[in-house]
């Protein structure tokens, strides 16, 4: 069950509301920060301790604030664990953490700082919105207390959560999210009974806001988007970099068209993990966006969007590939794997070509043309249709034109940062079985393309112009989100089958019993 803190009637009153004096646009900031991390200890530091770190880091921040307003932002989103970093267990994030109030509460805590107990950030990033009239998006960590008749209340008495915070433009704390997919490693933090939908009402456009790893699942993403009717997405998030198809900018942008919202994505600046990549997303292209591996500093970006929803229209992405014939099949098919996951794949041996490739329900058709075709760089044409099962259990199908590492085919699906292939056209459809696809396009260097592509209502990704770079990679990123719970479903009927054996067995002895009764 999802919860939300809002009843849709107050939300549908507070939209009537807003709408006097709304704005057609707005401008957005997303900050890329190099947190300054703690040292890694067993041992918890005092609460003195922690608070210097979160400030130190705050600082840098509170510079970010302060430019993004005076270059006209109306609002802010900074990175998950920007404000403490990483490197804790259980124990150790406790004297970082604070308890977070439901915003319904009616709360600055600029004005009222005690009202909740000692809670110097939150009065902190309350002033810093307040003092700036700005919208501030921030990541910090929740505790609440619970007692033994809550059956699931954890061993030491609370429960610890990621928590993203947002206080508008008078400080006021207007939105508190609880991440409900946590990534591998989380351990410090609790997963919420249920997942949070969270909203916030503005007058440049409705808010919904999750964090990271949120984004591969339904919940609460999609359901903020398809049922809340959202115009923009603040994500913060603390992302590494996986090519071929996760890369930041790239599937952030892609989920941005494929759900037709905008969508504000701050990362952390850690070149050393492979975080980088933040943006400004509109439905139709990248308004802005930063990837630097290279350097240790990090990133403002501002931009101006538009606030109301984006309608792309109905896009029935089996239509195309569902209503042609397959095209050749060219060389024979080779597996290899792009993060752990087995591909079928077709190498692309001529200049131009048109190709199909299948695998399981899902068939990928390619037309595409080089300008040349380069002796030492390989491209080749891949689909998958299967469970995801490494960090997480989550299905996918996708359709993937990508330049392998190396000529030796068995490094098809390998990270590959750079390449010098130009390609004159593209387009590229699958017979997919989800509406949720989410259209790739990544240069080489890692670059964007903004205007150089679209998707039509017929499920083709093309280029409507040669790409202005090398291609990395062409992709239609699709999920089943029905199907994440194949693997769970499996292993629990494996599981239960002795019982149920049993039970059957108990039912046959009781119906051979009862017959024989009524036969005597």
């Amino acid at each position: 069950m999802i919860t939300s803190y809002f009843p849709k009637y107050v939300a549908l009153f507070a939209i009537c509301v807003l709408c006097v004096g709304a704005l057609d646009t707005f401008v957005a900031a997303v900050y890329e920060h190099a947190v300054i991390l703690p040292n890694r200890t067993e041992t918890p530091v005092s609460k003195e301790e922690a608070l210097l770190l979160m400030n130190k880091n705050i600082d840098v921040l509170e510079n970010a604030v302060k430019l993004a307003a005076r270059q006209g932002a109306h609002i802010i989103v900074t990175p998950e664990d920007g404000i403490y970093g990483w490197n804790f267990n259980r124990e150790t994030i406790y004297p970082y953490l604070e308890d977070i109030p439901d915003p319904r509460v009616n709360w600055i805590p600029c004005n009222y700082p005690n009202r909740f107990g000692h809670t110097p950030v939150q009065e902190r990033l309350s002033c810093l919105a307040k003092h700036n009239s700005i919208y501030v998006v921030a990541n910090i960590g929740d505790k609440k207390p619970c007692n033994a008749s809550d059956p699931q209340c954890p061993p030491d008495g609370r429960y610890q959560y990621n928590t993203d915070v947002v206080f508008d433009s008078q400080g006021k704390l207007v939105a508190r999210y609880h991440k409900y997919n946590l990534f591998m490693g989380e351990d410090q933090f609790n997963v919420p009974k249920k997942p949070e939908v969270v909203t916030f009402d503005t007058i440049f456009g409705r808010f919904g806001i999750f964090t990271c790893f949120d984004i591969l699942f339904h919940d609460p993403a999609v359901t903020l988007v398809k049922d809340f009717h959202v115009d923009t997405i603040v994500f913060p998030t603390a992302w590494m970099n996986v090519l071929p198809h996760l890369s930041a900018i790239e599937f952030h942008s892609a989920w941005a068209v494929g759900m037709g919202v905008n969508f504000l994505a701050a990362n952390i600046h850690h070149p050393h993990k492979r975080m980088t990549g933040s943006g400004i997303y509109a439905p139709d292209s990248p308004r802005a966006f930063h990837y630097d591996m290279k350097t240790k500093e990090g990133k403002l970006l501002i931009s101006r969007l538009n606030s109301s929803s984006y309608d792309p229209g109905v896009v029935n992405w089996a239509s195309y590939a569902s209503s042609i014939k397959a095209f050749s099949t060219g060389n024979q098919e080779f597996k290899s794997t792009a993060f752990f996951d087995e591909f079928t794949f077709l190498e692309l041996t001529r200049v131009t070509g048109n190709y199909t490739v299948c695998q399981k329900e899902l068939c990928c058709h390619l037309s595409y043309k080089m300008s040349e075709k380069k002796p030492d760089e390989v491209y080749a044409l891949g689909a998958f249709d299967g469970l995801h099962i490494v960090e997480g259990s989550y299905y996918l199908q996708i359709c993937t034109l990508l330049k392998c590492k190396t000529p030796n085919l068995r490094t098809c699906g390998d990270a590959v940062e750079s390449a010098s292939t130009r390609f004159e056209m593209f387009s590229l459809s699958g017979t997919f079985g989800t509406q949720y696809v989410f259209p790739e396009v990544l240069l080489s260097d890692s670059q964007l393309a903004p205007g150089e592509f679209q998707v039509s209502s017929d499920g083709r990704l093309f280029s409507v112009k040669p790409p202005s770079g090398p291609v990395l990679t062409v992709t239609l990123f699709g999920r089943l989100y029905e199907k994440d719970w194949i693997l769970k479903a499996s292993s629990d009927l494996r599981a239960q089958a002795p019982g149920v054996m049993l039970i059957v067995i108990a039912l046959t002895v009781c119906s051979f019993s009862c017959l024989n009764r009524m036969v005597t």
